[in-house]
């Protein structure tokens, strides 16, 4: 048996979890979120836990076990505490403000870099070098905070770039000069 997936989804207090057809709907104080669990897993809530059982036991059902659960835990950490991913620029001259809900990334580029969060996900700009991003549904967050990596990822040799908070980027030599 999956060792994550027999664990039960504790419900903390604040948070109300529906199930309907494998639809999986919490709502608490950050949002509402919903994930579908596939039809080889079932879904039952039984007090303050939610437990996760699969229907059969062969290969198909085994590895969506694990997951379906910590699909259905995810939103209910989402509505309740939210997620939080931070990003440093390093490089001179690079910056990032906020213009309205956008953000304006000056990365090294002849033109700025404008990115629009998608709905339920909250970017903050501190002393224009430090990112915030904040949400209730972990991927988006993440999804947001790659792509803001994607646009200038840390380089070897001088550390420059958009990095995840406390990445330790491996350092390179330069190239030897002549003696």
């Amino acid at each position: 048996m999956s060792r994550i997936g027999r664990l039960p989804v504790e419900i903390p207090d604040g948070v109300e979890v529906k199930v309907e057809n494998n639809v999986v709907t919490a709502k608490g104080p950050k949002g509402t979120e919903s994930v579908t669990v596939r039809p080889e897993i079932e879904v039952k809530v039984e007090g303050k836990e939610i437990i996760l059982t699969r229907k059969s036991d062969d290969r198909k059902s085994r590895s969506l076990h694990g997951l379906s659960r910590t699909l259905v835990h995810n939103i209910v950490l989402g509505v309740k505490d939210g997620f939080e991913k931070k990003l440093e620029i390093q490089g001179v001259g690079y910056r990032a403000q906020m213009q309205g809900n956008s953000i304006n990334l000056q990365l090294g580029y002849s033109h700025p870099i404008v990115i629009e969060p998608p709905e339920g996900i909250k970017i903050a700009v501190e002393a224009n070098t430090k990112i915030t991003i904040t949400g209730s549904n972990k991927q988006a967050v993440g999804d947001i905070a790659a792509l803001i990596r994607s646009k200038r990822p840390p380089e070897v040799y001088k550390g420059k770039g958009v990095r995840y908070e406390g990445e330790f980027v491996r350092r390179k030599a330069g190239k030897a000069g002549k003696k």
